[in-house]
C-alpha cells in the first residue's frame, strides 16, 4: 500500500448520526449528506454507516452519486440536491430517487418522462430565501407547488431552502428562516402540505432549533466535524490522515528548499520528505505555513508543497527517522491536528479540505 492513506472510523459515523437524531428530537428525521464522495470519506461505506445510525435519507449533489448508491444496492430514499437540466429527466427517473427542483422547466421535463413511463417521482421544491443560488423566488413558490400538484407523474414530496451563514451570522440565518416560514404559511393556507420541510444544514442544526422542521440535512456533523465546535451535539471525528517519512537528511545552513526557492535554511537542519502533495488534497497554500505531527510534536512545512510531496523541518525532533508516521489529521501522542486546523492554516474552510481528498489516497475502513 502507498505510504499515505486515510483511516475512516465507520462506527464514528454511525454514532454521530445517532447523536444528531437525539439532538434534533423524535419528530425530526435526519438526512445524511454523502455528496463529494461523502466529504472525502468514501461514498458507499459512509452511506451504509449513516443508515445504520438511523438516517432516513441520503443526500447527494449529482446524478452520478445517486446512481453509484443504487448500483451498489442502496434502497434507502436518496435526494439529489443539485439542480437538474431538463434533458437529464430520463436518467433521474431511472435512478429511482427524489429530486430538488426550482423551475417550471425541470418540473415539466420530469413530469413528462414519469407520465410516459407510468411512474412517479418525488420532488422537493427549493426556495431561495437569500443565498441567491439554486432556488425559486419566494413569490413564485406557490405557483410552482401548484404546478407540481397538478402535473402527472410527480408529487410534492418536500419543500426546502438553504442557509448562507448558519455558522457565521445568526441574524441573517434568522432572516432567511423567517422568509422560509412565510412561504410555508402561504402554502399551508392553500392546503399544500408536503411530507418533508427542511432547511437546517449542519451549522443550523447546532445553532437554531427554529430551523429544524421535520427533516435536517447533516453534512459535516455526520463526519464529526462540527462547524460550531462549542455547540452540541458532541461528535466523534471519523477521519485520520496518515503518511510516513520516505527520506530524512541533514542539510547545511543557507540551502534553499523546494520549487521557487521560497525557503532558505538559517541553520544546519534535518529535513524529512513527506510522500504526498496537492494532488492528494494537501493544499499548496500550506507552503511554508502548514504543520504536521511527527513523534507527537508539531513540525513545520518548509518550502512549497509539490504535487506529490513536501518537506518538513525535523531539526527539533530527536531521533526522527525513515518510516516514522506523519499525522496530517488526527492524534499522535498528546497532540491533535483537526481538519479545521488544516483549513485555517490554508485560509479556507473544512469543506474545501475534505472535498479535496484525492481518490488516489487509499481509504482504510474500521468498523
Amino acid at each position: 500500500m502507498r505510504p499515505a492513506w486515510l483511516e475512516i472510523d465507520l462506527n464514528a459515523i454511525t454514532e454521530n448520526v445517532r447523536r444528531i437524531r437525539r439532538h434534533v428530537g423524535p419528530r425530526t428525521s435526519a438526512l445524511a449528506v454523502v455528496k463529494a464522495n461523502a466529504y472525502g470519506h468514501g461514498l458507499l461505506p459512509c452511506a451504509m454507516a449513516a443508515l445504520r445510525g438511523g438516517a432516513s435519507h441520503l443526500g447527494v449533489a449529482i446524478l452520478d452519486e445517486a446512481l453509484e448508491l443504487r448500483e451498489n444496492g442502496v434502497t434507502a430514499p436518496v435526494l439529489i440536491l443539485g439542480a437538474p437540466l431538463p434533458e437529464c429527466a430520463s436518467e433521474i427517473m431511472a435512478a429511482g430517487v427524489s429530486q430538488v427542483v426550482s423551475c417550471a422547466e425541470a418540473i415539466t421535463a420530469l413530469s413528462d418522462v414519469a407520465a410516459a413511463q407510468g411512474r412517479e417521482i418525488g420532488l422537493h421544491l427549493k426556495v431561495d430565501t437569500g443565498m441567491c443560488r439554486v432556488g425559486a423566488n419566494p413569490a413564485e413558490a406557490v405557483a410552482l407547488a401548484q404546478r407540481i400538484l397538478e402535473a402527472p407523474g410527480v408529487r410534492l414530496e418536500g419543500i426546502c431552502t438553504h442557509f448562507a451563514t448558519s455558522d457565521e451570522d445568526p441574524d441573517f440565518l434568522a432572516e432567511q428562516n423567517a422568509g422560509f416560514q412565510r412561504v410555508l404559511e402561504e402554502l399551508d393556507e392553500r392546503g399544500f402540505t408536503p411530507p418533508f420541510r427542511h432547511a437546517a444544514n449542519s451549522g443550523a442544526i447546532q445553532a437554531s432549533r427554529e430551523t429544524r422542521f421535520n427533516l435536517v440535512r447533516a453534512g459535516l456533523l455526520t463526519y464529526g466535524c462540527p462547524p460550531l465546535p462549542d455547540e452540541k451535539p458532541e461528535l466523534i471525528p471519523a477521519l485520520q490522515w496518515k503518511t510516513r517519512l520516505v527520506q530524512v537528511k541533514r542539510v547545511p545552513a543557507g540551502s534553499f528548499v523546494g520549487y521557487g526557492i521560497t525557503a532558505r535554511l538559517s541553520r544546519d537542519s534535518i529535513l524529512g520528505v513527506v510522500p504526498l502533495g496537492y494532488a492528494d488534497g494537501w493544499p499548496r497554500a500550506l507552503s511554508n505555513r502548514g504543520r504536521v505531527l511527527v513523534r507527537g510534536e508539531g513540525v513545520p512545512v518548509v518550502g512549497r508543497v509539490s504535487m506529490d510531496q513536501f518537506t518538513v523541518d525535523l531539526t527539533e525532533i530527536p531521533g526522527a527517522s525513515l518510516g516514522d508516521e506523519v499525522m496530517l489529521v488526527g492524534s499522535q501522542g498528546e497532540r491533535r491536528q483537526t481538519v479545521d486546523d488544516v483549513a485555517a492554516a490554508a485560509a479556507t474552510n473544512t469543506h474545501d479540505i475534505l472535498a479535496g481528498l484525492s481518490i488516489r489516497l487509499p481509504r482504510v475502513y474500521h468498523s
